[in-house]
């Protein structure tokens, strides 16, 4: 559900196939709607200063709209359908996830920029800041961490009992979230065992200093915590 940034408006999409527009000046009015789409829309999203909309839905489709005339100007369409799509404003890409690919795309362009396959059907991928990598879970209840300019898988590890659905990282790259199936909410360190936030790096021995100064709580340089 995006605003455009000065919030005026609100743009959806749903199991009904359409794309809403609500003006929030005006809640009593109909909202535009744009129509194209001929399955459940999965991810709809502002591009291009609010004058495009870019859209994913499981018709095996991800659809550029002008916001003007209210109709579509190019589509890309894919074999399975899109499980998750992101935008990434620095170099104006889309990363794509659909059946065990992980790919990006030009967002003006929709022109495929490189594509990897993981070992799992993806469900979920996020491109760090400073794209030095990309994290990605799906169904093998699995995270995996790939190196951005050569595809590489850096490193995978499991840490929910179910199925990833969700994973974003935050604004400065150094923790990322997923989100799971079972019902939880974990956040990882991009650098493990750096001091940041709530994570301590504590050199053997130290235990009883970190204790006596964070009597509330014990910290360490696990990777993760739960939610």
């Amino acid at each position: 559900l995006p605003f455009l940034q000065d919030s005026n408006y609100l743009l959806t999409g749903g199991q009904d196939k359409l794309l809403r527009i609500y003006d929030l000046n005006k809640p009593e009015a109909d909202p535009e709607q744009i129509g194209g789409h001929t399955s459940a829309i999965k991810r709809a999203l502002w591009y291009n200063d609010e004058r495009q909309i870019i859209s994913a839905a499981d018709d095996k489709t991800v659809r550029l709209w002008d916001r003007a005339s209210m109709t579509e100007v190019k589509s890309l369409n894919f074999n399975l359908s899109v499980s998750s799509m992101e935008y990434v404003p620095e170099g104006e890409s889309l990363l794509i996830t659909y059946g065990r690919t992980i790919a990006l795309y030009n967002a003006s362009s929709l022109e495929l920029i490189k594509s990897f396959e993981a070992p799992a059907p993806i469900n979920s991928a996020s491109l760090h800041p400073e794209k030095d990598c990309i994290v990605a879970g799906g169904d093998d209840f699995k995270l995996y961490k790939y190196d951005y300019t050569t595809g590489e898988e850096l490193e995978s590890y499991k840490g929910h009992f179910g199925p990833v659905h969700c994973v974003r990282f935050s604004p400065d790259g150094e923790l990322y979230a997923s989100g799971s199936e079972d019902g939880t909410l974990r956040l990882w360190q991009t650098a493990v065992g750096k001091t940041y936030g709530l994570w301590k790096c504590v050199l053997p021995g130290n235990e009883e200093e970190l204790v006596s100064e964070n009597s509330d709580a014990i910290y360490n340089v696990s990777a993760e915590i739960k939610a």
